[in-house]
This record gives structure tokens, sequence and C-alpha cells, in this order.
């Protein structure tokens, strides 16, 4: 893995930047950018973009959204804007011209994809709201806990709301704290509280763009929406809706997969990814025999 920060076409930051190269001897093809989720950082994301490179041939980039890590603090002024000249900078620093994309990052995607020269791009449960679709499930809580740095509860009504913790979103809030206390030991969980005000500037982007199946006319490349079986609905029908409307969008449900499938190990996912991307010019690149055994065995 290669890391090196870039700096912002605006100007005003930089952006952390992690890339994995295909093995050697292999003549690399165009470039793929993976855009991550909320509250979370690009580290989770590193075994699904090798895996990537590695059936693909292909050089894959990860990079850290501005409020986390190594990348600048999320500005005052947040915008989706910003966020896809972000990607613009990645996108040219790195010569690549497909993207993958992940909930919150599913949504940057398709914005970008209005402007942006993408070739192919997959997303993953994309958070986007049709009509307010998604207005229910903003809190309003969720926005004053975090002003009053009440993080425990800001999670809870976090989890609620967006419903991808599977069984856990149904619990009451009292048990969703006391689960925040406790999550707040690991590192992953420590990590997501730290980036908890972030999410806040995001989901009311989300809501701020919420868009008519019409207005995804711009999306001309080819595209795949993908959503897992045991992902909350409310993300297939968003996706399954989009493809049925705008010629350039398939769309498909992987069976067994979850919403938190890209931080996790298996191969159906990133296979899926692949084949997309690949585009039928050519063969997928076998996995080393040990990882193969350990991925298809989940």
């Amino acid at each position: 893995m290669e890391t090196r920060t870039i700096c912002t076409d605006d100007g005003e930051g930089r952006l952390e930047l992690h890339s994995f190269r295909p093995a050697p001897g292999l003549p690399p093809g165009p470039g793929i950018v993976i855009v991550h989720g909320t509250m979370i950082t690009d580290g989770l994301y590193r075994p699904f973009a090798r895996t990537i490179s590695r059936l693909l041939g292909r050089p894959v980039h990860c990079y850290n959204r501005r409020g986390r890590a190594g990348s600048s603090p999320q500005p005052a002024s947040y915008s989706v804007a910003m966020e896809v000249g972000d990607l613009a900078a990645v996108m040219r620093e790195t010569e690549s011209r497909d993207v993958v994309a992940h909930s919150y990052g599913g949504f940057l995607a398709l914005q970008a994809a209005r402007t942006l020269p993408i070739r192919r791009m997959v997303t993953y449960d994309a958070a986007v709201s049709l009509s307010g679709s998604l207005t229910r499930r903003w809190r309003p809580e969720l926005e004053r806990s975090v002003a009053a740095g009440q993080l425990d509860d800001a999670w809870a009504h976090l989890v609620q709301g967006i419903e991808v913790g599977g069984p856990v979103s149904k619990l009451p809030l009292g048990a969703l704290r006391m689960l925040s206390i406790l999550s707040a030991r690991t590192t992953k969980g420590a990590e997501m509280r730290k980036l908890l005000p972030t999410a806040v500037a995001e989901m009311r982007a989300v809501l701020d763009a919420d868009a008519e199946l019409a207005d995804f006319a711009a999306v001309t490349m080819p595209t795949l929406m993908l959503s897992g079986s045991w992902s909350p609905e409310y993300f297939t029908e968003t996706s399954r809706q989009l493809a049925a409307a705008i010629p350039s969008i398939e769309f498909a449900v992987l069976p067994g997969q979850i919403h938190e499938s890209p931080l996790r190990p298996g191969i159906r996912l990133p296979g899926a990814v692949a084949r997309f991307l690949l585009a039928d010019e050519g063969n997928l690149h076998r996995l080393p025999a040990r990882r193969r055994r350990i991925k298809l065995g989940r």
C-alpha cells in the first residue's frame, strides 16, 4: 500500500490517499477510486480495495474524505459540491476513470456522475433520498445531542433513524445508549463516536439534495447499483426505482450481504464489483490460494 497526501482543488484542504497496485508484471488498466461512507474512515475498506485490485489487476485508490484521519477537517462551509471537487481531484491525481462507492459515498458518486468523466460506476446501498423518502429518518435530536456533546444519545438516535445496525436498530434508546458506551471501548467504536459531528452535515446534505427520478437523467455512464439482501429495505427500493427509470443504471441484490459488507471479509461483493468494472474485457485474475480459501469459506 502506498500513502500520500494531495491538495484539494479549492486550495483549502488536503486529502490522505491510499493506493493498492496490481501484482508486478501485469499491465495496469485505468484506476479505480473507492468513496467511503459516513462516520468512518477509508481504513476499513482497504481489504476490499486490495481484493478488487487483485481480481482486476488494476490500481485501486481509497481516500479519507475531509474530517477524517490525515485529511483536512470538515469545513463549516461543507457542501456536496466540495465533495465532488475532492473526488475530481483524486481521480485526476490517480488517473482513475472508475468509481466504487458505499452508502453516503454512493450518494456522492451519483451526484458526481452528472459532471465528472466517470467510465463505469458501482454503488452499494447508496443513500439517496427520492421524493422525501429519507426525510423521516432524520432525527433532529441527533444534531442537538452532538451540539451538546452528548455523543451516546447522538449515536442512539442515528442508529434508530437509519437502521443500518440490523435488529440492534430496533432496540429502545436507553439500550442503544448503553451499547454506545460499550462500543466506545473498541477502536472502531471510538473512531465512529469521534466522527459523529461529520455525520450531521452529511445527513443534512442528503436531505437537501432530495430529488426526483428525472434528476438522474444525466447519469449516462454504465452504473451498477447493488444492495445486500440483509441491508435496510429503503436502500434496495431506491436503487430499484432508479434502475427502472434510468437506462444506464442496472440493479442487483446480493444474497447474504449486509450494509457493512464492504468492510468485512468475503468474495461475493468485490467479485460482483470487479465483474461489472471488467465489462467483458477479459477474465478476472485468481486470488492467491490461501486468501481464496479464507474468503470462499465465509
